[in-house]
């Protein structure tokens, strides 16, 4: 099978200066994938001048007007620029032209367009923001809520885990993913009312659920996934990514200063370099927007080309596998479920 992603080409802090090589480098890579790169048709058609027509050929060009800016409110990318590069991308999506669609652009405003492009699922009251964080294990974490929704209640917590399964066997193809739920403890009495109901209704589910982890399982690859409200998971991704920065930096500085210094840090290159890779937060890039009647993936506002790549395989992998359709059919069945626990209560009494 075949797979067409749609990219918002002018998205991002760089547009198509990475979207256009990060997109054509993949098409070279995997033959059953076509592209539709969104966005003005002159300047696309323009960095694809130097590539090769045996590439152009599975390229698709969709004009758009305009751009959401990264500072545009959620209010002006949704009602004003109706022709943007954003809202063209995800009505692909919507369609039938392409089975996933992926931007770098403003996040609130990917979520807003995509919902309302979009809609939600039935039996999903809320869509969640995912993407795998890095750990000691070098397989990565799966993470959410990352910013889509601050205040949570715990039936939303319980929906988060089960869409989350379903990515990490679609995605990443781990069989039994374990779930754990992000807490200031791991005793069962610890962490707000909100939490401890959300526990209570993952320990009756039928997901492989391990119980309450703290933010340093995160980055010890405790469990598969993780599952917390928006405010707290944005906050944990943001301390990820600053994590690469921070090192970075470090060696920079180190370099810097006395040849002693300079020869210490010359032995630890290895091990810091191999550092740096594991927890650099471009082999990780790509969030799913979960919960829609279709695949969305945000990448990095600031992603350069092998971020981007990063986002597009990841949005590849969740078209292939049909992770929205499998998502649908997951919650189905949890409302059969629930009804005939419901009749059978109802009986019962």
């Amino acid at each position: 099978m075949s797979v067409t992603l749609a990219v918002d080409a002018m998205g991002g802090d760089h547009g198509l200066v990475v979207t256009v090589p990060a997109s054509t480098e993949l098409l070279a890579e995997l033959p059953d994938l076509h592209i539709r790169l969104v966005g003005n048709a002159d300047l696309i058609n323009q960095a694809l001048a130097k590539v090769s027509p045996a590439i152009k050929e599975r390229i698709t060009v969709v004009h758009a007007s305009e751009v959401v800016e990264m500072d545009d409110p959620i209010e002006v990318a949704l009602r004003r620029k109706k022709d943007s590069s954003m809202r063209i991308t995800a009505e692909q999506v919507k369609e039938g032209l392409a089975q996933a669609a992926i931007s770098a652009g403003n996040t609130g405003a990917l979520m807003a367009i995509s919902r309302y492009v979009l809609k939600t699922l039935d039996g999903i009251d809320r869509p969640a923001i995912a993407a795998m964080m890095p750990n000691q294990l070098g397989r990565g974490t799966i993470v959410l809520d990352l910013g889509a929704n601050a205040d949570c209640e715990a039936v939303h917590l319980l929906q988060f885990a089960q869409m989350a399964d379903v990515m990490a066997r679609a995605v990443d193809g781990i069989a039994n993913p374990s779930i754990g739920l992000l807490n200031i403890g791991e005793e069962v009495i610890k962490g707000n009312q909100v939490v401890k109901e959300a526990a209570e209704l993952l320990r009756n589910s039928s997901l492989n659920f391990y119980g309450n982890v703290e933010g340093n399982d995160i980055f010890k690859g405790t469990t598969d996934i993780v599952v917390c409200d928006g405010f707290v998971g944005n906050v944990a991704l943001k301390t990820s990514e600053g994590l690469a920065y921070m090192i970075s930096g470090f060696i920079k500085q180190e370099f810097g200063r006395s040849w002693l210094t300079k020869l210490m840090a010359l032995v630890a290159m290895p091990v810091l370099m191999r550092f740096k890779r594991r927890v650099d937060h471009r082999n990780y890039n790509g969030a799913a927007l979960l919960g829609l009647r279709g695949l969305v993936m945000k990448s990095h506002g600031s992603a350069d080309k092998k971020a981007f790549m990063t986002a597009l395989r990841r949005a590849y992998e969740g078209a292939k596998n049909n992770m929205v359709g499998k998502v649908a059919e997951a919650f189905v069945v949890t409302q059969i479920a629930q009804a005939t626990d419901g009749q059978h209560t109802g009986t019962q009494s």
